[in-house]
C-alpha cells in the first residue's frame, strides 16, 4: 500500500486528529487549533478530511490558517511533514478543475456546477470575478484560459497555497491498516487504487458500509453530503456536523484501533 500514489500513510501513530469538512470558516479553524494544540500528545498524528475550502468567505485566510499550524504541529519534537495529511474533497476537485475550465467540454455548464456547489467564494477570495468568468465561459478555450490564468497566478502568489494543494492525496491510512481516512465516501467494491471521484462525491450509501473494507475495520470520513450529524457504526464513522452551513467543526482523536480517544466540537 505504501507504493501507491493516491494514499497518504500515517506512520507509527499513537493516535490520529481527524479534522472534518472546514468549508472555508478560518475562524472556526483557528479557534479549533488553538483546542487541538492544548490536547496534542507525544506520538499524535493529523489529517484534514477534505473540503478545506469552499462554501465559506475565507478560502485563502483557511489555507493560511492550515500553513501556520503545520508549522506548530510538527515543530514538535519527533515530528515530520509526513505526520500531516491533507485529503481531497468536492471544493479541491472542483478548484483543481476550474483551473482548467477551457478543456471542459461544456464549460459554461462546469462553471455553473461549481457556482452552485460552493465554489464562488473561492473564486472572489483569490480575485476573480464570477461574472466575468460566466462570460468568457461561452467565448472559447482562449478567453477561458486567460481568466483561469490570473486565477491560478493569484493562487501562486500566495505563500504556500499551491503547495498544500498540491500535497492533498485521495485517501489516508494507519500504517496498521485498521482504519482508512476519505473525504465523503468510498466504492466497497473496488481496491483503494481503482477508487474514482465517489471518494467525494458517493457519501449517500456510506452508512450502509456492513463488512469490513479490505483490511480496515473503520473508515472515518469528514463530509456528509446530507448532513446528519456525528454518527458511528461498526465499520463507519462520519464526523462532519455542518460547517459551513450553520454548524460547529469537529475534530476527533482516533487510537489505532479507530476508537475514539477525544473529541473538539467549536
Amino acid at each position: 500500500m505504501a507504493d501507491v500514489p493516491t494514499i497518504h500513510i500515517l506512520k507509527r501513530p499513537r493516535r490520529i486528529w481527524a479534522v472534518a469538512a472546514i468549508h472555508g470558516e478560518a475562524e472556526r479553524l483557528g479557534a479549533l487549533h488553538d483546542a487541538l494544540a492544548q490536547q496534542a500528545r507525544e506520538g499524535d498524528r493529523l489529517c484534514y478530511l477534505g473540503n478545506m475550502i469552499g462554501h465559506g468567505a475565507q478560502a485563502r485566510e483557511t489555507i493560511e490558517e492550515l500553513l501556520d499550524f503545520r508549522t506548530r504541529f510538527i515543530g514538535r519534537s519527533g515530528m515530520f511533514a509526513c505526520d500531516v495529511a491533507y485529503l481531497r474533497g468536492q471544493q479541491e476537485e472542483m478548484w483543481h478543475k476550474l483551473l482548467q475550465l477551457q478543456f471542459a467540454p461544456d464549460p459554461p455548464s462546469v462553471l455553473d456546477f461549481m457556482i452552485k456547489n460552493g465554489l464562488e467564494p473561492v473564486i472572489r477570495s483569490y480575485g476573480g470575478m464570477v461574472e466575468e468568468g460566466r462570460s468568457v465561459a461561452s467565448q472559447g478555450p482562449v478567453a477561458i484560459a486567460k481568466w483561469t490564468s490570473g486565477l491560478r497566478a493569484a493562487f501562486r502568489s500566495a505563500p504556500g497555497h499551491a503547495k498544500l494543494m498540491g500535497q492533498v492525496r485521495r485517501v489516508a491510512a494507519d500504517d496498521s491498516e485498521k482504519v482508512l481516512f476519505v473525504s465523503a465516501g468510498i466504492d466497497p467494491t473496488k481496491p483503494i487504487e481503482k477508487q474514482g471521484d465517489r471518494l467525494w462525491w458517493g457519501g449517500k450509501t456510506f452508512d450502509e458500509i456492513a463488512n469490513p473494507y479490505e483490511r480496515f475495520m473503520k473508515i472515518v470520513r469528514g463530509y456528509d453530503p446530507d448532513r446528519h450529524g456525528f454518527q458511528e457504526t461498526e465499520y463507519t464513522l462520519t464526523i462532519d456536523d455542518g460547517c459551513g452551513f450553520g454548524g460547529p467543526l469537529i475534530a476527533v482523536a482516533l487510537t489505532p484501533g479507530g476508537e475514539v480517544d477525544a473529541r473538539l466540537e467549536i
